[in-house]
């Protein structure tokens, strides 16, 4: 997999801190997690320690279904930042969570490895009905018609 010749450093792959951590060892089992407010009810992502809807304190993690719909997509074709050269194009997007919370992530094709969408994003479309898939410890998303939740 490509690289930072220089530092060796992917830019893909979390580094996480003592706060994140129980969210990333989640993702590396296939589970993605949210965070939910005790006083207000919602869910939120990212995770923070607070609630950004009321500032509560009291939040959990809670593990969310993996379904979610396309709220808005862009086709990246240049990307300098390994390993993204070897992965060009791909789909960047912002998904609904069906808990409600909206999630950046890049949308894969069905396999594995993934296979590469079309350049264009063929067959996208606000709305499209998908569902969380992991690659290498990191939650990406899928058309819920080509997967049910396993990991590329």
């Amino acid at each position: 997999m490509a690289h930072d010749v220089v530092t060796g450093h992917r830019f893909d792959l979390p580094e996480p801190d003592a706060f994140t951590r129980t969210y990333w060892d989640a993702a590396a089992e296939g589970r993605l997690l949210i965070r939910r407010c005790g006083d207000c009810g919602r869910a939120h992502h990212y995770p923070r320690e607070f609630c950004p809807h009321c500032w509560s304190e009291n939040v959990t993690w809670e593990t969310a279904s993996g379904r979610a719909t396309l709220y808005t997509w862009s086709v990246v074709h240049r990307n300098d930042l390994p390993p993204f050269p070897d992965r060009v194009p791909y789909v960047a997007a912002v998904v609904q969570l069906a808990e409600g919370p909206r999630m950046m992530t890049e949308i894969v094709g069905e396999g594995e490895p993934p296979a590469p969408l079309a350049s264009e994003g063929e067959g996208l479309s606000a709305g499209t009905e998908l569902i969380v898939a992991f690659r290498e410890g990191v939650p990406v998303f899928t058309r819920a018609s080509w997967l049910s939740g396993a990991s590329v």
